[in-house]
Order: structure tokens, then sequence, then C-alpha cells
């Protein structure tokens, strides 16, 4: 058959082939799923809410040492969100099973907005309180919990089922880069005083609530055994996943990656010992810049059919390169390695979230949703009170190594013992 011929299909029509991705294409993030309007509405949203939410990340932890000149007043602030982001991520996530997903993110969004505003008064009107701060940052807390599995259940309701994987590394990729461009701008606003950075933080907020707005209803797709987001239907939840081999797995790894190998609680002490003082700022920026290079460069993540041995292979990555840097006497090599480590979670997050967000039925994605949130957020915290209890016994280098290497042994082990999460697939 020759050229003319074999372009032509059965009927004489001309067959067009597909067009070909160049090197480049095939290895640069995928945005196909802002073709998407409901999604490029959300993506916006994120991006500049994101952004606004760490200069209020940093000015809070700031005001709150100006007002009582007490590290140990700075901690409670964790302590403040940690609690109310534990139990509202479970009870959002049901009530995100029975309600409408639009209205339930909005709502809650609304309290974000509302709880910044309260933030930029209290700095204007110069109220000096304390315990007000922790107060807001506890509602702040528990409004974020409801709203991050919400908006995570809606990503497979609004993009095609294969471009899931693409549309949580757009996410993710955008709010590291958040992480890395907010404490620097919030940096410069603080200078002028904190009510700046509350008042930019309201300011990009508006636009994650013209995204929820803009969505279109999004009531439950099929019968659910929730009711009303009591305790019992987040029971439910828990014990699916408990009778989930795939979905425990999951979660199990990524508790012994960040419980185990985070190190940034060390980070100012390896400065002050090591590098002299100096660095501090590279070693707080150096993950997150790693999973925004690794997230530029993730063309190739949703051609991935064996999701959990990637998942598995990025974890050991993870624990490997942190334990790598704990051994780095340069500043710039230990940056790299973290970099590298960076990398490596930004993979193992977006296989994590895939896999949650395919394999669970819609009835169930907002109580999955929630425990996911939990762990993510209560993971690295565990994680800073692991590294700095064992840097007692063990010493710094004991402490980062040990833990990066311990996370990289112990996924390998739980993989071989539990086969189920290194042989799912995308089928």
């Amino acid at each position: 058959m020759d050229s003319e011929a074999s372009a032509l299909g059965a009927t004489g029509t001309e067959v067009v082939p597909p067009p070909r991705r160049g090197a480049w294409r095939k290895v640069a993030i995928d945005v196909r799923p802002l073709r998407h309007p409901a999604y490029r509405r959300i993506f916006i949203g994120n991006v500049t809410s994101f952004f606004g939410s760490q200069l209020t990340a940093v000015a809070v932890p700031v005001q709150m040492y100006q007002l009582t000149h007490s590290t140990l007043w700075v901690g409670y602030l964790g302590l403040a969100g940690l609690l109310p982001l534990l139990v509202f991520a479970l009870w959002g996530g049901a009530l995100a099973d029975v309600l409408d997903r639009r209205r339930l993110l909005l709502t809650s969004s609304t309290l974000m907005w509302a709880v910044t505003l309260a933030l930029l008064v209290q700095a204007l009107l110069r109220l000096d309180n304390p315990g007000l701060l922790l107060a807001l940052v506890a509602l702040q807390s528990a409004a974020v919990a409801v709203n991050m599995p919400t908006g995570s259940a809606i990503i497979p309701r609004i993009v095609n089922r294969d471009e899931v994987p693409q549309a949580n590394t757009l996410n993710y990729t955008a709010s590291t880069a958040a992480s890395v461009a907010g404490p620097l701008a919030a940096a410069l606003f603080i200078q002028h005083g904190v009510g700046w950075a509350y008042a930019v933080d309201a300011l990009t907020f508006t636009l994650a609530l013209w995204a929820a707005l803009r969505l279109p209803a999004l009531p439950p797709q099929e019968a659910t055994e929730a009711r009303s987001g009591r305790l019992s239907d987040v029971a439910f939840g828990l014990r699916y996943i408990a009778t989930t081999p795939v979905l425990m797995l999951s979660f199990a790894v990524d508790i012994i990656a960040m419980v185990l190998a985070q190190p940034r609680a060390l980070f100012p002490a390896i400065s002050a010992q090591r590098f002299g003082g100096g660095g501090i700022g590279w070693l707080y920026a150096s993950i997150a810049l790693g999973s925004v290079i690794a997230g530029l460069t993730s063309g190739w993540i949703a051609r991935v059919r064996r999701q959990g041995v990637a998942l598995i292979v990025a974890v050991v990555a993870w624990g490997l390169a942190v334990a790598a840097a704990g051994l780095a006497r340069q500043l710039w090599l230990c940056v790299l390695l973290l970099a590298v480590g960076g990398a490596a979670d930004l993979v193992s997050a977006i296989y994590r979230q895939t896999i949650l967000q395919t394999y669970a039925p819609d009835r169930l994605r907002g109580r999955l949703q929630g425990v996911f949130t939990a762990v993510v957020a209560g993971g690295p915290r565990l994680g800073d009170i692991r590294a700095g209890a064992t840097a007692v016994p063990l010493g710094l280098t004991g402490a980062w190594v040990g833990g990066g290497i311990a996370a990289a042994v112990l996924a390998v082990l739980l993989a071989v013992a539990f086969p189920m999460l290194a042989r799912y697939t995308t089928r």
C-alpha cells in the first residue's frame, strides 16, 4: 500500500494522525486540565489565595512574638491550628459527601475570608491581644479543614478522569511556588506593619470566593451511606480505609515519610552549627524549590500506569535524599539534595492524591479527603517533634540522617510485606 492510500480510512476519508508532542512537551508540565472552565477558575483562585495565605502564615507568628516576646506563645499558634484541623478535616470530609460541594466550598471560603478580615481589623485597631490571635488562628484552621477536602473532592467532578494526575500536579506545583514566593513577599510587607500582609491576603482571597461562586451545582452523584456528616459517618470513612489495603498503605507510606524524615525542625541548629549561622532561608526554601522544578517538568507523571510502584520509589528517594543532605558539609550541596527530596515529595503527593481520588467512589471522596488532609497536616508536625526529640540523644546528624534512612527502609519493608500497593495500576 503506497503512502497516499495508507493515509485514507476504510471509507476513503483522510485519517488525520494525532499531533506528536515534542521532546520538551513530553517533559513539561501538562496544562490540559486548564481547558475546563470550572477547573481553570478554581486553579486561579487557589493560586492567588494560597499566596495570600502564606503572607498571613508569616505575619501571625511575627505579630505574636512582637506582642509577647516569647517563643512559647509562638509555639501555641501551632497547637491552636493543629487541633481544629485534625477534628474538622474529618467532619468536613463527611459533610462534603452529603451536601452540595459548591455550597460547602463557598461557605468555608467565606469563613476563611472573614477571619482574614478580622486579623486585619485587630491589627489596624492595635488590640494587641495574644488570646485573640490564638482564637482567630483556631477558627481559620477549622475553616481550612473543611475547605481542603471539599476542594479536593471536587477535582474529579470537573476534569476528565484521565486528567486527574495533571490537575493535581498543577495544584501542587502552584502551591509550592507560593510557598517560596509568599514568605519572601511577606518579609517586604511586614516591614511596613503586619496589617499590610493581612490586607493583601484578604484581597487575593476574593478570587477564591469568585471561583467557588462560579462553580456549577455539585450535589452527591450517587446514594451515600452518610446522612448528615455525623460522627458515625466519619467512622464509616475510617473503616473503609482500614478495609481497603491500597488506600491504607498509601496513607502509611506518607506518615512514614513525614514523621521519620522531615528535617525542618533541625534547620536553625544546622544553620548555626554547620554553616556559621548563614543559609537559613535557603534551607527552608530548598524543599519547596525542588517541588516547583519537579512540577514544571512533570509531563511524564500522568503516563505512569504503575502508580503504586512510583509512589513507593518516590518515598524511598525522599528518605535517601534527606539522609544524604544531612551528611553534606557545604550549604549548596545540602540545599541541592533537599531540593531532590522536595522533587520526590511532590511526585509522592501527586500519586497519593490521584490514587485516592480515582480509587474511591465519589460518595466517599469527601470523607477520605478529610483523612488525607489530617494526615498531610499532622504528619509534618509530628515529624518536627520526632526530629527535635531524637536530636538530644542522637545529635543533629544522627537525628537527620537516621530519620531519612529509616523512612526509606521502612517504605521498602512495607511494600514487600504488603504488595497490594506495589501492584496497583491505573486500570
